[in-house]
């Protein structure tokens, strides 16, 4: 039995998704969990999009595999269904910082990371005088500068596309940095933050603060709009670009095709390899 859970989390406090050892991670931190909750010695998962130290989300998917007979065991003395009493016990065992969503039975061939059509992140940036709201510090950037919406537009749309993001990514061995950015755009919300959208079919370790980074200094003046995407025709890594810091950014959805999951999987991992 496959099930997939809808999982949101503050990373403020967390090392990242991975399993590190001595340090806490969502990873970790969900596996113990279910370990728990399932009266399992161990269970592992696997999630749509690792998320770097400080990053949150309030989109993550994951997917785990346990026995017929554990899952449907999984409600211990409750009278609810299954999976609704699993939700509960995870949440009475997890920290308040994470959260899980909903679980459901996942169809056939679904694959949490290789079915993903794509991922949206967001990027909030506060550019006020006085920093970013106290009640929002924990996922707001303060910008010292104040930022020009259009220029950041502009300078944006040259990103979109199919493109080597080489200039952009901290490059793995034997992994391609080739990416399809379907948006990359602006808004300034009413309380005057400044939100980035980004979406891909998948993202390279840091490149959506590298993106970011880049930006933001076309946004207040200090670079040219064509200067992002003029990085795009190199293949390494720019060392003049600024990764902002993680705790601006949010994994906010996850899109998956309404079937052929094994088939959107197999694709995937063609494209990746």
């Amino acid at each position: 039995m496959r099930i997939r859970i809808d999982l949101a989390y503050d990373g403020t406090d967390l090392h990242g998704w991975a399993v590190q050892p001595g340090l806490r991670t969502v990873q970790g931190d969900l596996e113990a969990a279910l370990a728990m909750a399932l009266r399992v010695p161990r269970i592992g998962v696997v999630c749509a999009g690792r998320t770097d130290t400080g990053v949150h989300a309030r989109g993550q998917v994951v997917h785990l595999d346990v026995d017929d007979e554990v899952g449907a065991g999984s409600a211990g003395r409750s009278q609810d269904p299954p999976l609704e009493a699993l939700v509960r016990r995870l949440n009475g065992i997890l920290r308040p910082d994470v959260r899980v969503r909903r679980a459901v039975a996942a169809p056939a061939g679904f694959d949490a990371r290789f079915s993903a059509l794509w991922r949206r992140y967001e990027y909030r940036v506060c550019d006020a005088p006085y920093g970013a709201s106290p009640l929002r510090r924990r996922d707001t950037l303060a910008w010292p500068r104040p930022l020009d919406l259009e220029a950041l537009r502009a300078a944006s749309a040259r990103l979109t596309g199919e493109h080597d993001f080489a200039a952009y990514c901290r490059r793995k061995e034997h992994a391609t940095t080739v990416r399809a950015v379907q948006r990359l755009d602006w808004r300034r919300d009413p309380d005057g933050v400044l939100v980035a959208t980004v979406q891909a079919d998948a993202f390279c370790q840091a490149m959506v603060r590298s993106l970011v980074g880049a930006l933001l200094v076309v946004g207040d003046g200090r670079r040219p709009v064509d200067w992002p995407g003029s990085l795009l025709s190199r293949r390494e890594r720019a060392s003049e670009i600024t990764v902002v810091g993680p705790h601006g950014l949010t994994l906010v959805e996850v899109a998956y095709p309404a079937g052929g999951f094994a088939e959107r999987a197999e694709v995937t991992r063609r494209l990746r390899a």
